[in-house]
């Protein structure tokens, strides 16, 4: 499998969302009968049931308690960064408005200062609890490093959920400098459902889903505000990496019994990609951009990946994707912009009813072709004129 790129030495052909495109289906269903419902199962008890299958990035230009209380109000999920500026600051919105003027040869470095600033554990389950004051599911992530800390405080303070999170995560990790998360261990200790990311691979998703975890993130380097993939060469083109790891899971499925969910995280800039991520086999989706676009988002039309401060090696940007409208806009419409960008939901009702998918499960069972003139056939007007899917 794969082309040769030299003597003795092949690589995988894999796609992204603009080289492929799903077959309308031979029976249609009306888009408000279908099921788009997502579960993250918890190991006793009935699953967290959401309404729809969209998650909010853990960026803390998307993401703080308002906006989690929103999300979570719509049916959604958001996840708060507990190693973000919303645990490191009593006031969050003077260090915001410090990050938003910044001059953009300055922001990295601003960044990697204000990010030095110690989080405070008061603030951890302080945050938490303002979340849960709306009863709204509610999520927390951290690194690998930390996760022992503040998954304990998570639990004690009330979270559902507990989100892993590191630019790449596998359950094999060397080091002489640090002890290692043992995963498996953490998974069977907490309380609280485990997502553990993120993954790209068929391998790395099975050992993971073995360990305990609840659900796997999906996507190395795919975000708009990461820089990995440029700085570290790191990354596999999220078509592709959504079905190893679908595959995985339904390996794991057959099995073991257990289905656990997988969430395509990051690359999605419209509801055409949101619904490929679905028919390519993932549960549900993780997005940032699109909702750093909310007037509700913290980031007021700015955001930046949760690696930018990184001390040595920052991997990521400050980018501005501006602010187009309300979050309802964005999940439910109307669209009031024509890119694509508003009423994800609706684009993927809309879909599953044309391919006749009338659940998540069986959407996943669209037929996929390799498309690459997908985005440009016929469009020359919208690209001359930037609208619709000509627009930048």
């Amino acid at each position: 499998m794969g082309m040769w790129i030299g003597k003795n030495r092949k690589a995988r052909v894999t796609y992204g969302f603009d080289e492929i495109s799903l077959v309308p289906g031979t029976v249609t269903i009306n888009p408000n009968e279908v099921d788009i419902t997502f579960s993250i199962p918890r190991k006793s008890g009935e699953p967290i049931r959401l309404n729809i299958p969209i998650l909010a990035s853990a960026m803390d230009g998307v993401v703080d308690v308002c906006f989690a209380r929103e999300m979570g109000l719509l049916g959604g999920l958001a996840v708060l960064n507990l190693e973000g500026i919303q645990t490191r600051y009593e006031s969050p919105k003077e260090i915001f408005d410090e990050i938003l003027k910044a001059k953009r040869e300055h922001v990295t470095s601003l960044l990697q200062k204000l990010y030095q600033e110690p989080v405070q554990e008061a603030l951890v389950a302080k945050r938490i609890q303002q979340i849960k004051e709306s009863q709204v599911t509610t999520a927390v992530s951290s690194i690998p490093q930390n996760a022992e800390l503040y998954g304990c405080i998570a639990a004690e303070a009330g979270a559902d959920i507990f989100v892993i999170q590191s630019t790449v995560s596998t359950v094999r990790h060397i080091s002489n400098e640090y002890k290692s998360l043992e995963l498996a261990s953490f998974c069977k200790k907490m309380s609280l459902p485990v997502i553990v990311g993120n993954a790209v691979s068929y391998n790395v998703t099975l050992e993971i889903l073995e360990c305990g975890a609840a659900g796997v993130l999906v996507g190395v380097g795919p975000g708009a505000a990461c820089t990995s993939r440029g700085v570290l060469g790191l990354g596999v083109p999220q078509v592709t990496a959504t079905v190893d790891c679908a595959a995985a899971r339904d390996a794991f499925y057959k099995k073991s019994g257990s289905y656990i969910p997988i969430i395509t995280d990051g690359g999605m800039r419209k509801g055409g990609d949101v619904c490929k991520a679905l028919a390519c086999g993932s549960d549900a989706v993780m997005v940032g951009s699109a909702f750093a676009k909310a007037r509700e988002a913290p980031g007021k039309g700015y955001h930046w990946g949760m690696a930018t401060p990184h001390a040595n090696l920052p991997r990521g940007t400050r980018i501005h994707v501006g602010t187009t409208g309300s979050l309802q806009q964005i999940l439910f419409g109307p669209a009031g912009v024509d890119d694509g960008s508003q009423n994800l939901i609706g684009a993927v009702t809309t879909c599953m009813g044309n391919v006749g998918a009338a659940s998540i499960r069986a959407f996943q069972e669209t037929e996929i072709i390799i498309a690459p003139s997908i985005q440009t056939e016929g469009k020359l007007f919208q690209v001359v004129q930037n609208v619709g899917m000509g627009s930048q």
